[in-house]
């Protein structure tokens, strides 16, 4: 994904570049903001608002090479205060045709289940599956977003994996939504 010159080029100001950058990845924004907010209209909000600030801010970007990363940013921290104003998850009807396709025929009721234990994941959790599984960002691509270490992001991710698991054998075992 190279657009260094056009990244260039928003930063020094130029509106159409930054619009042409935007909309080259708009659909994968809004998927993200969809997975942390999980409704159609939160998720348009986060996305506005992202590329609101992200307008305003573009002059802090020193690497061209790290604007996506630093736009991904913008977006996650956006999200995550829009859930803290709400203080609740929210599913829409339309949800389950958002996530990605998993190997085989999952039902309905397991995606739910699985997109209901990363809910219950912390923020630092949630991030690192969202972008290693649904962005399939590399670990030191996730770790530069994350601004962290790529060894934390490593044990991040082996935690978070053994938390959804837990929470899915609970799901599995007990007939029943765990936490629900």
């Amino acid at each position: 994904m190279k657009h260094s010159p056009l990244v260039i080029k928003a930063i020094k100001g130029d509106e159409a570049a930054f619009e042409t950058l935007i909309k080259n990845e708009s659909e994968k924004l809004y998927k993200t903001a969809f997975l942390y907010v999980k409704n159609k209209e939160d998720a348009l909000d986060v996305l506005q608002e992202t590329i609101y600030k992200a307008f305003v801010s573009i002059n802090q970007v020193k690497k061209p090479e790290y604007f996506y990363t630093w736009l991904t940013k913008i977006l996650i921290r956006t999200a995550y205060e829009l859930l803290r104003k709400r203080k609740k998850v929210v599913y829409d009807e339309n949800l389950i045709h958002h996530l990605p396709e998993a190997e085989g025929s999952q039902d309905v009721e397991a995606k739910m289940d699985l997109l209901n234990a990363i809910s219950y994941l912390s923020e630092q959790y949630q991030t690192v599956i969202i972008l290693f599984y649904y962005h399939d960002l590399p670990i030191h691509q996730i770790a530069e977003t994350m601004e962290k270490p790529e060894n934390t992001v490593k044990t991040y991710l082996r935690r978070a994996k053994k938390e959804l698991k837990h929470y899915m054998e609970g799901v599995h075992h007990n007939g029943q939504r765990a936490l629900s």
